[in-house]
């Protein structure tokens, strides 16, 4: 591993301290990018206008025309935590907006696959709906779509992941990244995507006169669940999607949310007043995600749009144990998968420039999981493969994978495609996740397809680690308020929580649990308490460590802790 300090823009670090920032943050904040204070005002008007998004002027006209009508209105909803919240956001709004007939269908992962196929398009129609609308997919769905259109369903598709190179045939599509749009933010989450659409339809309904300014319902309700979708799907927090989140984040710590999201705090032992992206990403959206992985994702929405505090607590319950279910078939995946791996090291204990796992007892809806554990562990872009349990699919895998920085996983297996036609049944995905479907018999024809991209596309700087950080922590800052501080602003992807590293005396060092490493250690001088999870091998006696910082309560008295991730 590599420990990389981040480049501080004097200037811009000078000036946001100028312009009241804390010196602490002014610095990170410099550091990643951030030039002016306008860039941290987080107030709901500074929220790019909805008329920017290609589609949603006409989404909104198409929902108030459909509304008018008194038709039937049903979404088709992924099974991440994304599709959940985007979902619960679509009813939510609708319903609150004055919608009469709005009812929600989710895909089987294992049944049905990803996204608006043909079969759920009959579905939908058999229901009695009269308008089908995707959340969180839909955009690669050409043939669902034309189903759905051929059944005599009105189709609104509203998604966020890159197009193929053929646009479904729906009646409206709104994606930041479809063609010819020009929506400053290409990496809005789909629960972002569908906010939008329902703020477009609010001011259309209020051009219509269905209400003013001051009656119009308040949509700010649902920040929450959109904070917590921006966040669980691990998109880019630009400006806009940090104004969405710190949105969020803000009326949940008052206390003002769905009841489910206060039941997933409960039961993950998490204080909902002191709300972070780290809650998100870490202890609500698996237990979200857990639902979908292992049993139906319908759990997780229910969750979100009960308002009765009793069922959510019932449900937050269930999902936690379904959750705990999926960490013990992880971790049995996670040690096969990684033997697997092991054996195509080379003589030098290198691995591969691409990995691709398959054992016939994994279970497809935690692949996800341990491709992002494998890739983590090895650095290297990672695939891992179940056999599909879907009837008629025999002899089918289906594959999860996750990225490294400079290796864009869609294009690849784009690559992979046209170089190996027949062998790519559906692939779909980003940069830095996708997924695919192959048959089993063209497993070794994908590895080595994959290798050969990885080999061309990564030369050896690229596969090393890199961990970036914001060099050495000034000693005065190291205080428990100092890490509220830090913990209260909005991070996460494509804007990094903070990471210091620095050359600090080991004083003592033991191992706890069998696989965690307790320290001692001498920062500047001061003795502090250390903590590397799922690091056995000892520390020399100086060492440079990465570390995060978090504050550990015993008997009253509330400490800084180091939370070391990794050493160089």
């Amino acid at each position: 591993m590599k420990i990389e300090v981040r480049d501080v823009p004097p200037r811009a670090a000078w000036a946001l301290q100028q312009a009241g920032v804390h010196p602490l943050l002014a610095r990170l904040f410099a550091a990643r990018g951030v030039t002016r204070t306008d860039e941290l005002d987080d107030g709901l008007a500074r929220l790019l206008p909805p008329a920017g998004l290609k589609g949603a002027r006409q989404a909104a006209a198409l929902l108030a025309d459909a509304m008018a009508a008194g038709r039937r209105i049903c979404f088709v909803a992924d099974y991440d935590c994304d599709g959940a919240t985007a979902c619960a956001v679509g009813v939510r709004g609708l319903r609150l907006l004055g919608a009469r007939d709005v009812s929600y269908l989710v895909p089987d992962r294992v049944v049905d696959g990803y996204g608006l196929t043909a079969p759920i398009a009959e579905r939908v129609a058999a229901r009695g709906a009269d308008l089908l609308i995707t959340v969180d997919n839909g955009i690669a769905s050409v043939d669902g779509v034309a189903r759905a259109r051929a059944l005599g369903l009105q189709v609104l598709v509203t998604d966020h992941h890159l197009p193929g190179p053929e646009l479904p045939d729906a009646d409206v599509i709104v994606n930041p990244n479809q063609p010819d749009c020009g929506f400053e933010s290409k990496s809005m989450a789909g629960v972002g995507v569908m906010f939008y659409v329902l703020l477009a339809l609010r001011a259309e309904l209020r051009a219509r006169g269905a209400f003013d300014q001051a009656s119009q319902p308040k949509l700010d309700a649902l920040l929450p669940l959109v904070a917590l979708g921006t966040v669980a799907d691990v998109v880019k927090l630009d400006a806009n999607n940090r104004r969405l989140v710190a949105q969020g984040l803000r009326r949940i710590r008052a206390g003002h949310m769905q009841a489910g999201l206060t039941a997933l705090f409960s039961i993950a032992g998490r204080a909902s007043q002191k709300a972070t992206t780290f809650d998100f990403g870490f202890a609500l959206g698996p237990r979200v995600n857990a639902a979908g992985r292992l049993a139906d994702m319908t759990l997780g929405i229910e969750l979100l749009l009960t308002d009765d505090a009793a069922r959510a607590d019932e449900l937050a319950r269930t999902l936690d144990g379904i959750n705990r279910e999926r960490r013990e078939i992880e971790g049995g995946m996670r040690e096969q998968a990684m033997q697997i791996a092991e054996g195509l090291f080379d003589v030098d204990d290198t691995p591969p420039p691409a990995l691709a796992v398959f054992n016939a007892d994994f279970h497809e809806g935690v692949v996800g999981i341990v491709a992002a554990r494998l890739k983590d562990r090895l650095h290297r872009p990672t695939f891992v493969f179940a056999a599909s349990s879907a009837p008629g699919h025999q002899h089918e895998l289906k594959g999860s994978g996750r990225s490294i920085p400079g290796f864009h996983l869609r294009d690849a297996l784009d690559l992979v495609a046209k170089r190996h036609p027949g062998v790519l049944l559906k692939f779909g995905g980003h940069a830095m996740a996708a997924g695919c479907t192959i048959a089993e018999a063209h497993f070794d024809t994908f590895d080595r397809a994959l290798q050969q991209v990885a080999a061309e596309w990564l030369d050896a700087a690229t596969l090393t680690r890199r961990l970036e950080t914001d060099g050495p922590l000034p000693p005065e800052y190291r205080r428990p308020d100092m890490v509220d501080t830090l913990h209260a602003a909005v991070w996460g992807q494509g804007f990094a929580p903070p990471v210091f590293s620095e050359e600090v005396e080991v004083v003592s060092q033991r191992l706890v649990g069998e696989k965690h490493l307790a320290l001692k250690l001498r920062h500047q001088g001061q003795p502090v308490d250390g903590i590397w999870f799922g690091r056995t091998d000892p520390l020399p006696a100086r060492a440079l460590l990465a570390f995060r910082l978090e504050a550990d309560e015993w008997q009253g008295v509330r400490r800084v802790r180091l939370m070391v991730e990794g050493a160089a």
